[in-house]
């Protein structure tokens, strides 16, 4: 085994110009910096335009509805806030004849035929859209009549009227 030296002692090596790891990673933050700002430029670019609002508002009122196109999943980004139409069939016609259009009503929805059977307000204060001719030998199935309703009362309706018989009352 060789005897053991001691290193000789030297002065450090110094690179001119100084430490260049400080300036790397301030020029890299930089660059990071510079590519999310263009990356959000693209994005803010490539966005939809409006012709009737500024980009990155929001509308004031939700976009009109527009037919799905054919082979495409519809989808749907909002629910309707505003009232929808609902077909409601009453269970008598002759009170369907007194309505018209623009009218205001409620609906009861009687559960049983006895009188004095529970009867409940299904909708109220629904306005009256349209009041369809009968149906030629429909027979006693009542009387077809549309309502502007919001879209929570229209589901009610649409229960109520698979288990209830439906009355009218004008407003």
């Amino acid at each position: 085994m060789p005897a053991t030296r001691e290193v000789p002692r030297f002065d450090p090596v110094r690179v001119r110009g100084g430490h260049r790891s400080g300036r790397l990673v301030r020029h890299r933050r930089r660059a990071v910096a510079v590519g999310l700002a263009v990356t959000a430029t693209a994005l803010v670019a490539a966005g939809p335009r409006d012709a009737d609002g500024a980009r990155g508002h929001p509308r004031a009122r939700p976009p009109a509805h527009t037919a799905p196109v054919p082979g495409e999943q519809p989808t749907h980004p909002r629910r309707a806030v505003g009232p929808v139409t609902a077909p409601v069939r009453i269970s008598d016609a002759a009170t369907v004849r007194l309505l018209r259009p623009g009218d205001r009503v409620d609906v009861i929805a009687a559960e049983g035929a006895v009188p004095g059977g529970d009867a409940r307000v299904v909708a109220r204060g629904a306005r009256v859209t349209k009041v369809p001719e009968p149906v030629e030998g429909a027979g006693d199935g009542g009387a077809l009549v549309v309502l502007s309703v919001p879209r929570a009362t229209a589901a009610r309706l649409a229960g109520a009227g698979a288990t209830a018989r439906l009355a009218v009352t004008l407003w």
